[in-house]
């Protein structure tokens, strides 16, 4: 029971896992979610998006590429605790600057290995997302938490260590990822490009990339960012960016979008981003039961017919039955058929619920980076978008697609 080459999760329903420590040691609470992508760890571990989760990745070894710093999405782990089955004490590549474990521990991520990720990905799945703790280490904290752990589950000390986990709350997400420094402007070579201003919500790295590679100029700013100060920049265009996070937690930003949006500057929205230029809009928004965490998520474009795999990473969805009658439905995913996409047709602004700039991929929907200098260049780009086409429903899309 008090070995302590032992780590253990324990989620807030009190189901125990008991695996091995890996990265530092100690206790940590957060959000438990899975993602599936087979690779890409080091984007998952760099991306904003995660902060105050605990993330588990579905796919069984993790580490072998070793950790590479010019494939970060981010300057920090903004994740509350990782967990893999298998970690790959040695990893072999050429571009390899460490191993994960010692990447864990210089970030002070606890986390925690060898464990059944298929059987804790299928009560996720099952129950829906949920709160945990990661126990590991041998510190009073973490002795005096295992102890509790094998308590007898009426036990005072068992019954406190699982309303600690029930009461975490996720709490000023944005503020606590973006980049709260003087604006940052990264110039295309171009001495005539259009000018863009990236609005930092939690924004990956790959973002400013795919904007700089269309010699686009790109002012990075903050999250508390006003209408009038973006206006004072001369955007000839705004990117929302992802992040973390409850969107409605975002009150003043919503209503700063809403400013934005009358000055007629086109926008593009990714994610959080997405979710808060729908809310601006008037829509509402709600949360999944275990949300999408991947690379392999199908979206169907509703005016082609055509369907894309995306990279995904989001647990809140804009509600379909509460679109307003100025947006028009773009993308749906065709697992669950919630909303992926949004085009606005009273201004110059659409958005996705996907990532188009994913790293490691898949680069399907990059193109939509091109649609945005398009938009910029033609605020009538996307006027012939029209709502009649015929909406996926789930249960047979196979059927309908020919398959059985």
């Amino acid at each position: 029971m008090n070995d302590n080459s032992q780590a253990f999760l324990l989620l807030e329903d009190g189901t125990v896992f008991k695996g091995h420590p890996l990265g530092a040691h100690g206790i940590t609470v957060g959000e438990a979610v899975f993602t599936t992508g087979m690779n890409g760890y080091i984007e998952t571990l760099t991306d904003p998006s995660y902060y105050g989760q605990i993330v588990t990745q579905t796919f069984p070894l993790i580490g072998n590429y070793g950790i590479i710093p010019s494939d970060f999405e981010s300057d920090s782990c903004y994740v509350r605790g990782y967990i893999v089955q298998s970690c790959c004490k040695t990893p072999s590549n050429f571009r390899s600057e460490g191993d994960l474990d010692s990447f864990l521990k210089m970030q002070n991520i606890i986390s925690l290995c060898d464990i059944d990720t298929r059987a804790l990905t299928k009560i996720l799945r099952e129950s829906g997302v949920m709160n945990a703790m990661i126990i590991s280490g041998e510190d009073e904290n973490a002795l005096r938490a295992k102890k509790a752990l094998f308590a007898p589950d009426d036990s005072e000390e068992k019954q406190t260590l699982l309303r600690q986990i029930k009461n975490y709350k996720i709490k000023n997400a944005v503020e606590n990822v973006s980049h709260l420094t003087q604006n940052k402007k990264m110039e295309a070579q171009n001495k005539n490009a259009l000018n863009v201003v990236l609005w930092d919500f939690g924004a990956k790295k790959n973002i400013q990339r795919e904007l700089l590679k269309r010699s686009l100029n790109v002012t990075l700013v903050p999250a508390n960012t006003t209408a009038e100060k973006i206006k004072s920049l001369n955007a000839d265009g705004v990117l929302l960016s992802n992040g973390p996070g409850d969107p409605l937690d975002n009150a003043e930003i919503i209503l700063q979008i809403k400013k934005v949006l009358e000055e007629n500057i086109p926008i593009f929205g990714i994610c959080l981003g997405h979710q808060m230029l729908a809310l601006a809009n008037g829509a509402k928004t709600q949360k999944l039961k275990y949300g999408h965490r991947g690379a392999n998520q199908p979206v169907k474009n509703l005016q082609t017919g055509r369907i894309y795999i995306s990279s995904q990473n989001h647990g809140y969805a804009v509600k379909n039955d509460s679109l307003p009658p100025n947006a028009v439905e773009s993308f749906v995913n065709t697992n669950d058929g919630t909303n992926e996409g949004l085009v606005y047709t009273e201004h110059p602004a659409f958005s996705v619920q996907f990532h188009p700039e994913a790293c490691a991929g898949p680069l399907d929907t990059s193109f939509l980076f091109d649609d945005f200098v398009k938009l910029i260049q033609d605020h009538n780009y996307f006027k012939g978008f029209t709502k009649n086409f015929n909406r996926i429903n789930p249960q047979n899309f196979f059927s309908q697609n020919g398959e059985k």
